[in-house]
């Protein structure tokens, strides 16, 4: 059973796009077409509004929130062609760093896993993805994949930092394998994998498999089993759930999770990994989990904006 535990009266203008809560769970930021970015403190169900970002010049699409250890760091992207990174300093949130570099609307922001430093990756509807890394002392490094996606890149998300299956074959006292990987979804229907190599972003991986653009695509956390699972979304109504138990991660293969009869915006994981939810243009949220027998069922659906739920169990 699903319950609405809190609902907050965020004052945005206009169309709310994006809504992230912090690592601690105490944090909700959203971000909304009237071009600002809202901080709220959520502690014990309550909501105060903490910081009214403004430096936005068109909606703002997504936010995202880097790992606490860098401090209180806040990623957003927007119509504009800028991604603002902004950070608390003794309770006051100011600019950190304005990126420029895009020559149309960025649409998704994520933060690479902790283990990697401050690295953000950005995709825009000019078809390229920019990879920041917070080098120190106020300098970004700026690495970018150009024709990354043909008419855009909707959607990235960041691949766990260790390796599949070396939770069970790492020799004790080593150090995990890491590598740095994420995928992406694009206007061109597809999804990619992209992967550093000496330095170098390559492309890593095509999975093709939506007949309409692919609006999100989300990467689910490991615990360092032995397979990867990547849900993708898209305009034609379907969700995909990829997965991958090739340590080499040459081999993916599809399932379809659902067709809903209409666009799907939105795919987003638990912590753990094995649950999803899904939010599209039939205004609803729908929780998915995976059975023993690997079919993938629907564990409950929130109206959205109703609160009524409906089990379907």
């Amino acid at each position: 059973m699903v319950s609405v535990i809190n609902t907050v009266d965020t004052s945005h203008e206009d169309m709310i796009h994006d809504a992230q809560m912090d690592y601690y769970g105490t944090r909700l930021a959203t971000c909304s077409s009237d071009r600002s970015v809202k901080i709220f403190d959520v502690k014990n169900g309550g909501q105060i509004l903490v910081a009214d970002l403004r430096g936005h010049e068109g909606p703002v699409w997504q936010v995202a929130w880097a790992h606490p250890m860098y401090g209180n760091i806040l990623a957003s992207c927007s119509y504009d062609r800028k991604v603002i990174i902004w950070k608390e300093e003794n309770n006051s949130w100011e600019k950190m760093y304005e990126y420029t570099g895009h020559d149309s609307s960025v649409n998704s922001v994520c933060w690479g896993p902790y283990d990697f430093g401050l690295i953000l990756a950005c995709g825009s509807s000019d078809g390229a993805i920019s990879l920041l890394t917070f080098s120190g002392d106020q300098q970004w490094e700026i690495k970018k994949i150009n024709n990354a996606h043909t008419i855009g890149c909707n959607a990235v998300s960041w691949a766990p930092a260790v390796v599949p299956g070396s939770l069970i074959d790492q020799p004790s006292g080593q150090k995990p394998n890491y590598i740095k990987r994420f995928v992406s979804g694009g206007c061109d229907n597809l999804v990619k994998l992209w992967k550093e190599e000496d330095g170098q972003w390559k492309e890593d991986q095509k999975l093709e498999a939506h007949s309409d653009w692919v609006r999100d695509v989300g990467w689910a956390p490991s615990i360092g089993l032995p397979s990867s699972t990547i849900a993708s979304c898209s305009q034609d109504g379907r969700v995909f759930i990829w997965t991958c138990d090739d340590p080499s991660g040459n081999t993916w293969t599809a399932k379809l999770l659902h067709k809903f009869s209409d666009v799907v915006w939105h795919v987003s994981w638990s912590i753990t990994g094995n649950i999803l939810a899904v939010s599209g243009g039939d205004n609803k949220v729908t929780l998915w989990k995976e059975s023993a027998d690997g079919q993938w069922a629907c564990i409950s659906d929130i109206n959205k904006g109703q609160g009524a739920v409906s089990n379907e169990q």
